[in-house]
């Protein structure tokens, strides 16, 4: 990474944790061990991002989504998928590269100078599916179909499976709520063993959460292609050099296929592009096709 890049991935991280703390501005919570439970935590933030964290000032939207699925009325969350949607329809994962707290965590994890690995692309393709099984599985089908004696289902991603609850919220009240500690479980020792492989994995892949385990991720995905929120690579430009494939830290064949769900819109292939081919932003699709012809008048005719 050369020292562009390097600014624009510094930018990025600044814009990441902006939105982080604007996020969990209840900055007091951290020091008190108390959950803020204002009128904020009515609106779902677009990240992934725990309802128990002390500073969290929103809701997370797959906690949300649960929390009405698990009740004893069952009803349809339309007001969470609402949002979800808008948020999808205007940025894509958009959100998972800039606007993610859980985002910035592996971001910043990856950047501890250690070997990395990568996972062989048979392989990868595989796991990166496993994200929409646990969207469909945990977070839709079994609160809805495991219920009590009362009719009450579990939030089953949330609670069995999902690390940003531990690192956000259990962690932090634990160490300011002696009588939290007295009560640890096992669940409480399994969803740290997730944290930590979740961690290590970080520092060796990028995005390892991301790319095969955040439902969040997967649903936003589903709105790259058609999200106001788009990116372009514009043919006539393009030299199929290569330069913004190995530029993607997320693996995505850009030059087949930029609107990838598995593309978080970092920007990366647009900075690594020697020939300003790729472009990103709002409607850049409309703007990229206005071009073309422009840059069609301007080549020499041929003799007829």
């Amino acid at each position: 990474m050369d020292w562009g890049e390097q600014m624009k991935e510094g930018k990025r991280n600044l814009i990441q944790a902006a939105a982080a703390l604007l996020t969990n501005a209840n900055l007091t919570g951290f020091f008190t061990g108390k959950i803020y439970q204002g009128g904020g935590k009515n609106f779902c933030v677009p990240g992934l991002n725990c309802y128990s964290c002390p500073g969290a000032v929103g809701a997370c939207p797959v906690g949300a989504v649960q929390a009405v699925l698990t009740g004893r009325k069952k009803g349809f969350p339309f007001y969470v998928v609402g949002l979800l949607l808008l948020f999808g329809a205007a940025f894509g994962r958009l959100i998972c590269g800039f606007l993610c707290p859980f985002g910035l965590v592996q971001d910043l994890l990856h950047k501890i100078p250690t070997p990395k690995l990568r996972i062989p692309p048979k392989v990868d393709r595989v796991l990166r599916k496993a994200k929409y099984l646990v969207l469909v599985v945990l977070v839709v089908g079994l609160p809805l179909l495991l219920t009590d004696s009362y009719g009450l289902g579990e939030p089953t991603f949330c609670k069995y499976l999902c690390p940003v609850g531990i690192l956000e919220g259990g962690i932090p009240l634990m160490i300011t709520n002696p009588a939290l500690r007295d009560a640890v479980g096992w669940l409480f020792s399994w969803k740290m063993l997730i944290l930590v492989a979740v961690v290590v994995g970080s520092i060796v892949l990028y995005r390892p959460f991301c790319k095969y385990v955040c439902p969040l991720g997967a649903f936003y995905g589903l709105f790259n292609g058609v999200s106001l929120y788009r990116m372009k690579v514009d043919s006539h430009r393009c030299t199929h050099c290569g330069a913004c494939e190995r530029a993607c830290k997320m693996q995505v064949e850009v030059t087949k296929n930029i609107d990838s769900p598995e593309c978080i819109r970092c920007g990366a292939c647009v900075e690594a592009c020697p020939h300003s081919a790729i472009e990103a932003g709002f409607c850049s699709r409309k703007k990229a096709s206005q071009k073309a012809p422009e840059k069609a008048q301007t080549e020499p005719q041929k003799p007829e």
